[in-house]
């Protein structure tokens, strides 16, 4: 047989006789402005917590932006250890003590896998800024003389996460990053998903983390006017559905994940925390930084999302919605929830966590999806905080349940996540209770 003729019977083979496999979370993993674990992270969140404050991580008093959402009291060199914690960016500390927090609450014995089906996927939207920004104005401001660290590319490019944490976990199977702005880490978790239900790998560290606080990263969101500039108040800053938000604030962070073939966890006797359903993906094709202004990308990525995920609108309890507290982007995308799902739009609830722990840009989708879990496990949704009653959006529905301010009790089976990034890119993950 000619390898032409034997590419070709494989892959009509394959074709004919998959079989997709369903795909749960058996494993989580935090670190947040408002908890560096899962207990800590949901805690925060049911209680309405905001971790935005002043920025300590530089001097921003000149800048138009002086506060964010700042992961605080972590340590470090007690994962690392001196040394070891200086080769990593902050963004890789988070992916790698989240990995550990979710391997260890999955109970999966590597010794007992095979290694050449598990992997990472793992995403962030802006890799290594805290660690390339220092460099750089170190070569600016010296002689001349480059003394660049050798471990500036390994600390600066977004591939790492995904390495490391095959390397810490010798995980052979497929390993890469996702980059697309703030959907990042929805997709590395939908590319999991695809990984698994396709029969390519029975176990992935999906997730994604991000560490943007710093001069140019505050300043260069500032200058696009896109972060609130409410320095008198930064606890009430973020305020998505409200008349007067004016930005987002910035966080950082990140979250993991550990998906598994549904199979393989039940024959270990996995505890299984939710199934994945379904996500889909779309770009607006509109503007390289504003949402299309009826929302159609954002529509469609969630009508197809549900769509593939095998269910009807009317099925889905809770959205937690990208709801970033900017002028443009939460009018469309509640314009796009309500193309989609007409009058269940009103029995539904709906809420954005960014209120409380910012807006962790490539590592949001991450720790949204573990809130949209916790919702699932516990019945409990998660609040939109800093809401008052004389900051209504005359352009919001005033039928719509934006969990405002407390945390409401519900019965949930079915949850979306959103994630909508610059450039257009949306996407929307499916979970529902197992």
């Amino acid at each position: 047989m000619s390898q032409e003729t034997f590419l070709t019977a494989t892959d009509d083979s394959y074709r004919t006789t998959m079989e997709l496999k369903r795909v749960v979370v058996t494993g989580l993993g935090a670190i947040t402005p408002i908890g560096n674990s899962v207990p800590e992270y949901w805690d925060g969140l049911v209680k309405g917590a905001s971790g935005a404050g002043p920025v300590t991580h530089f001097d921003a008093s000149l800048f138009r932006t002086q506060f964010a959402c700042e992961v605080k009291g972590l340590d470090i060199v007690g994962f690392f250890g001196t040394k070891d914690a200086r080769k990593y960016d902050a963004y890789e500390h988070f992916a790698l003590m989240t990995a550990e927090e979710a391997f260890q609450d999955s109970g999966i014995d590597l010794t007992k896998e095979d290694l050449w089906r598990c992997g990472a996927i793992w995403a962030s939207g802006v890799g290594g800024l805290s660690s390339l920004e220092p460099e750089i104005a170190a070569y600016y401001k010296g002689d001349g003389t480059p003394r660049f660290s050798p471990f500036l590319v390994p600390k600066m490019i977004g591939n790492m996460p995904a390495g490391y944490i095959s390397i810490r976990y010798g995980l052979r199977g497929p390993s890469f990053s996702t980059v697309a702005a703030c959907a990042a880490s929805n997709m590395s978790i939908l590319a999991a998903f695809d990984q698994i239900r396709m029969g390519d790998a029975d176990i992935i560290f999906a997730g994604g983390s991000e560490a943007t606080i710093c001069p140019s990263g505050i300043g260069s969101f500032s200058a696009m006017r896109a972060l609130s500039n409410r320095n008198d108040d930064p606890e009430h800053a973020s305020r998505p559905f409200s008349l007067s938000r004016d930005g987002f604030v910035m966080g950082e962070g990140g979250g993991c994940l550990i998906l598994e073939e549904l199979e393989h966890a039940k024959a270990r006797g996995a505890k299984i925390y939710a199934e994945i359903i379904g996500g889909a993906h779309t770009d607006d094709a509109y503007h390289m930084t504003a949402p299309h202004p009826e929302g159609l990308g954002a529509a469609m990525v969630m009508k197809k999302a549900i769509e593939k995920a095998g269910i009807r609108p009317e099925d889905v309890d809770y959205i937690n919605a990208h709801g970033t507290s900017t002028k443009l982007g939460d009018i469309a995308e509640v314009k796009a929830i309500e193309t989609v799902f007409g009058e269940h739009t009103y029995s539904m609830n709906i809420s954005s966590t960014k209120s409380m722990t910012g807006h962790l840009l490539g590592g949001a989708g991450a720790i949204e999806a573990i809130a949209c879990i916790k919702a699932i496990n516990t019945g409990i949704i998660p609040p939109t905080i800093n809401h008052s009653q004389d900051d209504v959006d005359p352009e919001l529905d005033s039928r719509i349940n934006f969990t405002f301010n407390k945390a409401q009790r519900r019965e949930v089976t079915v949850a979306l996540s959103n994630g909508f990034g610059f450039g257009g890119q949306n996407a929307t993950l499916v979970l529902r209770k197992y």
